[in-house]
């Protein structure tokens, strides 16, 4: 496969979906014997890109100035011509026009990955947006983003497919979290033996819900339903200092001062989800993955969502009987998320550890990162008559 080359576009490699996506990718193309090239702007990933394989083609990719655009469009027409490109795959919209504009000056295939919901109300700005829907193949995140896709622009059913993210769900493994871990957030959050732990991770900004969590929390207490829990509110104020007050002000005014714990930035998701007992996701807005919810159950840990967006179908939800691995709830409903935690507080340790481990296994079976790079390799097979896939699976052994 040394014959094929990928050129991948993607604005910045910061931290975030779409980059760790990139590198991924990356890795999988090289993996199976192919070339990957990534046209980008750099950044604090671009180590981890060229350590997966990839080499980077330094471009102003993020600019949205229409010239650059354009520019931009004609330097990658170049260079799909002098280094053989078989196909260009965007993740973002303005890299995907120029990289649109040069498959289609090129005659290569063209795919994006949707990984946003992309609100766009003037005429402008949708046509702007369209961009993402214009592949020759249109990867989807979730099912809900799909939804949106297809309610948008007039993509033929074939062309469009859902490829969840990928995740390393071994890095969440309980059984390879040591205890020291574990006894480091317990004494840094002063958990008490015995305390069931409601952990909510999740930066610090209004629509991810805190102010419900603490009105459930408050109704809880007012029914004698707390027991020993604790609510642990995990994430970053970024800069949002008055939000955080608010929080503070809300806590104390439903005296639950000791009992929901503004903890601050986590660096060790794995091992806080293994800690904790049941897990909080209370978006009231829409999210197009939903990655706590994901992490969370790779962790064993049960999780409540809110039924916007895709949190919701990352869950095996309770309707399912035995199966479920987490509850669904009406979003911006403290009452209902109330009756949600009272019951799943009630819950056997041993029962809520069952849970658990279907939700792993959930997780093992739908999410895992070989099973998107692999997904994503199939797309290019299906537009280049290769075989991708099929060498990375070979590579993997699985």
């Amino acid at each position: 496969m040394s014959d094929v080359t990928i050129l991948q576009v993607v604005p910045r490699l910061e931290t975030g979906g779409s980059e760790q996506s990139t590198v991924e990718i990356t890795e999988a193309l090289t993996q199976a014997g192919a070339k990957a090239l990534v046209a980008t702007e750099g950044g604090r990933l671009a180590t981890a890109l060229e350590t997966a394989g990839g080499e980077i083609i330094e471009l102003p990719v993020a600019s949205k100035n229409p010239v650059t655009i354009f520019a931009n469009a004609r330097r990658l027409a170049k260079l799909v011509e002098e280094r053989n490109v078989m196909l260009l795959h965007a993740r973002s919209r303005a890299p995907a026009w120029s990289a649109y504009l040069a498959a289609r000056r090129t005659h290569r295939p063209f795919v994006t990955t949707y990984h946003g919901a992309y609100s766009g109300r003037s005429r402008l700005k949708k046509l702007y947006n369209s961009v993402m829907a214009r592949g020759d193949r249109v990867i989807a995140n979730s099912r809900f983003t799909a939804g949106l896709v297809r309610s948008r622009y007039p993509v033929p059913p074939e062309h469009l497919q859902v490829i969840h993210r990928g995740f390393d769900v071994s890095a969440f493994d309980p059984v390879t979290i040591s205890p020291e871990r574990i006894a480091r957030l317990r004494e840094a959050w002063g958990i008490a033996p015995g305390q069931r732990v409601v952990l909510q991770a999740a930066r610090l900004t209004r629509w991810k819900g805190h102010l419900h969590t603490i009105e459930a929390a408050g109704l809880l207490k007012a029914r004698g339903l707390l027991g020993h829990a604790v609510f642990i509110f995990a994430g970053d104020t970024q800069g949002r200092e008055d939000y955080r007050a608010e929080l503070d002000a809300e806590i104390a005014a439903a005296g639950l001062t000791g009992i929901v714990r503004l903890v601050g930035h986590c660096d060790d998701i794995p091992a806080a989800f293994t800690l904790a007992d049941i897990a909080v996701v209370a978006s009231t807005r829409a999210e197009t993955f939903g990655r706590t919810s994901i992490e969370s159950q790779a962790a064993a840990c049960p999780v409540i969502v809110t039924d916007v967006g895709a949190a919701s179908e990352n869950v095996v939800p309770q309707v399912a009987g035995d199966s479920f691995t987490g509850w669904v709830v009406p979003a911006a409903n403290s009452v209902a998320l109330a009756d949600c935690l009272g019951d799943a507080l009630t819950v056997s340790p041993q029962r809520l550890a069952g849970i658990g481990r279907r939700a792993r296994s959930h997780v093992r079976e739908h999410f895992a990162l070989r099973e998107m790079q692999r997904a994503t390799l199939a797309v290019y097979d299906e537009l280049l008559c290769t075989e991708l896939a099929n060498s990375f699976r070979s590579f993997n052994s699985f």
